[in-house]
């Protein structure tokens, strides 16, 4: 399967594309629908990429016959022409009882880690531009110092997963995660020594509820590093995905961003908690980043005239 990525500049190119930015879903907000018919739908719809989320619902990556699940999924995606990023975030895929646990950050970390292994080779062998995960929260009883040594100890070994797999990384700063915020990444790829190849998931959301900067301006901060994008609606200081339209952020001048830094990833749609309306919610948010993005490029057209 190809993963070459078509060439943008830092212009709106007066196409059909807009932007040519390439907008993409993740599977985590189609958890009810079968993996193969989610992706249908995002072809049929036009999107040119899925954020896909290893998990039970669609592709287990613990499955017994995992390797023949993965050369199916690959087979689909380069018969429908989808690119991929792989997302990380299963809920309860390592413990039926408790959400995102274990992290880099507990006592034992092996199942995280075996995870994180394991999505670096699926990736692999999709042609993934991505592979995205985060660092969790810190366990209570678990001090700073400790929950930091243990973060940059797990992602040492990720980033020598992936250098040896060819795989890009995309850590993602989280509310409410040891890792937070842009400056917590930069903090994090200074520990590790700058490794190549250990670029940032940026969530547009994230940075409307915490970031002091501004959505454009924490795009432009971290252009040179920016690997992958999750895109959504959010309120200040409130970590809630929202549809598009429904909270505070403007969005023309955020695809403007992510033209001029010329980023040329996947920007997906994150509505994890929205599942139930996918059918309906993927309609509305292609069309409503297209129109978004003809704003900008008239935004763009008439600031040159």
């Amino acid at each position: 399967m190809s993963n070459s990525r078509p060439s943008t500049s830092n212009s709106f190119a007066p196409t059909s594309g807009g932007t040519g930015l390439r907008f993409g879903y993740g599977t985590n907000g189609l958890t009810n629908h079968r993996l193969a018919d989610a992706l249908r739908i995002l072809a049929d719809l036009g999107y040119a990429g899925v954020a896909l989320t290893l998990d039970h619902a669609h592709l287990d990556p613990f499955a017994h016959d995992v390797a023949r699940r993965v050369a199916t999924v690959a087979r689909l995606l380069d018969r429908l022409g989808l690119s991929l990023v792989v997302e990380t975030g299963a809920r309860y895929l390592l413990d039926p009882w408790h959400k995102h646990v274990p992290t880099l950050l507990d006592d034992d970390p092996a199942r995280r880690l075996g995870y994180l292994r394991r999505a670096v080779a699926i990736g692999s062998d999709l042609g993934a531009e991505a592979v995205s995960f985060w660092a969790g929260a810190r366990p209570r009883g678990v001090a700073p110092s400790a929950a930091w040594n243990r973060l940059t100890a797990g992602c040492a070994q990720v980033v020598e997963w992936a250098q040896t797999a060819g795989v890009t990384l995309g850590f993602e700063p989280e509310p409410g995660m040891l890792v937070a915020d842009i400056a917590g990444w930069r903090r994090l790829h200074d520990a590790l020594d700058c490794p190549p190849g250990f670029g940032i998931t940026l969530d547009i959301g994230h940075c409307r509820c915490l970031e002091t900067s501004s959505v454009p301006e924490c795009v432009a901060a971290v252009a040179g590093h920016l690997v992958n994008v999750q895109i959504d609606d959010m309120r200040r200081g409130v970590h809630d995905h929202l549809p598009f339209g429904t909270g505070e952020i403007d969005f023309p001048p955020v695809l403007r961003a992510l033209v001029e830094a010329d980023y040329q990833g996947l920007v997906a749609v994150e509505l994890p908690r929205h599942s139930h309306a996918a059918p309906t919610l993927t309609a509305e948010s292609i069309a409503f980043l297209r129109a978004a993005e003809e704003a900008a490029r008239k935004e763009s057209d008439d600031q040159i005239g």
